[in-house]
């Protein structure tokens, strides 16, 4: 086993959820009046708690114009017809597998609301699969190690026998500020060069060698 806790980052890692966040975000700037939100601007985002992904994409918004931004991106994500919303091909399985080791902790870390995550979690079905997880609005957004931290002492785990699974900087980041190891992956929202500048332990292009390198 080379790690007792894996933590793994949500949208654009597990679950194939990009195109449903940059939609709703387009859609949602334009009905609180912002205007139009360039796609990679939307994607560079992804992984940030949401009032810190507002403040980033609409730099001196208003307060009441960034609550109806926020309200009617929750709708579109929530409600509207934006993009399907599954896991990357191999993620289930290979989930499975480390839950049937003795003693392998899963996490989840993310930029999700706890609402949000608890509602996924029940719309897959997918809840049961972790032990413990922390959203961006019950404590610090990324790339600060907070959650990390919490999750850590929650599950009894010291730094060295853990290890941040994401597709992002902000995750990679995040648990190098706290001497983390971390695994950076390739087909979410990053690219390779802006992950490598973290130094993770290892890159995975599929999830079939994130989850082989993982178990072994």
């Amino acid at each position: 086993m080379r790690y007792r806790l894996a933590i793994f980052d949500w949208d654009g890692t597990l679950m194939d959820s990009i195109e449903r966040i940059v939609s709703s975000m387009q859609l949602a700037s334009r009905e609180a009046g912002w205007g139009e939100l360039e796609t990679e601007a939307v994607r560079n985002i992804i992984g940030l708690g949401l009032p810190e992904a507002i403040a980033t994409l609409c730099p001196g918004i208003d307060a009441e114009r960034g609550e109806l931004l926020r309200a009617r991106y929750a709708y579109h994500f929530v409600e509207g017809d934006t993009g399907s919303l599954r896991f990357y091909p191999g993620v289930e399985a290979g989930l499975q597998r480390l839950r049937g080791r003795a003693n392998q902790r899963l996490a989840v870390a993310t930029g999700k609301s706890r609402r949000g995550l608890d509602r996924i979690f029940y719309e897959s079905g997918s809840g049961g699969w972790f032990h413990a997880s922390r959203t961006a609005d019950e404590t610090l957004s990324k790339p600060h190690p907070r959650m990390l931290e919490e999750l850590l002492v929650e599950l009894d785990v010291d730094v060295g026998e853990a290890v941040m699974v994401g597709d992002t900087e902000y995750d990679l980041e995040m648990a190098r500020a706290m001497g983390m190891d971390r695994i950076a992956v390739t087909w979410g929202v990053h690219d390779p060069a802006r992950l490598s500048a973290s130094r993770p332990v290892f890159t995975a292009e599929a999830a079939s060698e994130l989850f082989d390198w993982l178990y072994g």
